[in-house]
Formats: structure tokens, sequence, C-alpha cells
């Protein structure tokens, strides 16, 4: 069983990517370059070919990411409310900034009522940029001065809900897996948690073990969920409740949510 290790604090590469690598999409390490919107990695030192154009390695990455993301810009900015702070109406405003809009084609097309109004909305998102890079700051300086800043989990991005139930300390996850999984992320799951911050614990560790970048049909994920616990309809449901996973309305087919 493939299992993607997801239980190491700061493996969501949100987390550690700095301003710059975000605005580029993608990561440098030493032997590859990795997309931090879908965690792909491209090998340094190859030369890749696609529709008979060669790559290196760098320019096949960024390739990549217009390719599957249209563009970084495009993959933000529809995130949801609990990723990017922004109210749907600023969502929008951004998009209209970003394709270059007038304020008269955004007020005419997002019937604002006046263009006065969307220069309004450009000084109240350039303070909101402003609050942003303080408390960037802040938390910088705040772990500098902490001798052992509690490590929390990061949160899958795809979280349907963010509250309290996903303040998870590594220390705690550690405890829950050993607790339910006594033989390893490869045996079996020997119950279901009640609490619901324990069952994210596990559904995390058990969305782990699927193929990022596969489509499942009903039969095959159940299959695969079976291995690790009975009954499979119950942890299916949770996954696509929780955010973990995504499927077609007709549920032909399943996939790890991105």
């Amino acid at each position: 069983m493939k299992i993607r290790e997801v239980n190491k604090v700061g493996e969501d590469l949100f987390e550690v990517a700095t301003i710059e690598q975000m605005k580029k999409g993608y990561i440098e390490e030493q032997d590859q370059f990795t997309c931090i919107l879908c965690e792909h990695s491209i090998e340094k030192g190859i030369i890749y070919q696609k529709n008979d154009v060669l790559y290196e390695a760098e320019k096949f990455m960024q390739h990549h990411i217009q390719e599957k993301h249209d563009s970084v810009f495009d993959y933000f900015i529809q995130l949801n409310k609990k990723m990017t702070g922004l109210t749907e109406h600023q969502s929008n405003l951004l998009k209209a900034f970003y394709e270059g809009q007038s304020d008269q084609e955004i007020q005419k097309n997002l019937e604002i009522g006046s263009v006065s109004t969307i220069r309004q909305h450009r000084f109240a998102l350039r303070e909101k940029e402003k609050q942003a890079k303080t408390l960037l700051t802040l938390m910088a300086l705040l772990k500098e001065r902490e001798e052992n800043p509690e490590q929390f989990m990061p949160i899958h991005r795809t979280a349907t809900m963010v509250d309290d139930r996903f303040n998870i300390t590594k220390k705690e996850e550690d405890e829950v897996l050993q607790k339910v999984f006594p033989n390893g992320l490869e045996g079996e799951l020997i119950r279901f948690p009640k609490k619901q911050k324990h069952k994210i614990i596990v559904l995390r560790a058990i969305a782990a073990t699927l193929d990022q970048a596969a489509q499942y049909s009903e039969k095959q994920l159940n299959e695969h969920i079976s291995k690790m616990y009975e009954d499979y309809v119950t942890i299916r449901r949770y996954l696509i409740e929780y955010g973990f996973l995504d499927r077609k309305t007709d549920g032909s087919a399943y996939w790890v949510k991105k």
C-alpha cells in the first residue's frame, strides 16, 4: 500500500514556502522542483518533451502550472474563504483587477454602484495587504522568540469547514494514530474514533494512502478502504464530507481533492 508522508510538521508546502515561491507556484529543492499547488515534482537534470517541444526542468514545471492550474493566481483565487480571508465580492474584484479591467468595466460587469465605489474597494484591499504583512512580521518574530513552539499539523486546503477541530498538534496526532493503527498505517484501523478531532486525524491518514493523482471507481475505493476498516461506507462518506475526497455526481469516480 502506497503511503504518502503527511505526518511531518511542515509537510504542507503552504507552510514552508516564501512569498516569492508562492508567486512562482513551485519550490526549488536539491534534486527537483515541486509544485506548491499540487505537490507534483519534476526531477532536475532531465530534458522533458511535450508536444514536440523540449523543456529543461524548471521550464517544464512552469508549463505544468499553466497546463494544470491555468496560473498561480487562478489557483489561489478559487480557494475557499478560510484559506484566502476574502469575501466572494472581494475575490470577484481581484479577478477583475488581475484581468486588467478598467474601473468602468468592473462597475458595469459586477453591477457595482459607481466607479468611486471601485476605487474605495481598491483602497480597502491595499489596507488588507498592509495588515497581512504586519501579521506575517509579528508571527515571524513570535516564532523566533519561542524556544519550543507547539507544532500544529497543517490544515488540508480543501477542508469544508475550519474550526477548533483542526487545532491538532503533532504529538496529539501521533498518539491517536498509534492507538487506532497499532500496527502502523499499513495495518488495520481497530476503531473509528467518536471525537471529531480524532476523526480528522484518521481520515487524513487514510487519504494519504490513496494515489494523489488517480481516479478510483467506487468499487476500487471501497476495496482500498476495506483493507483498513470494515465499514468502508462510513469512511468514504466522511472523506467526502470533510473535504479529503471529491467525486462525480453519479458516483462513477472518486479522487483526492486538491
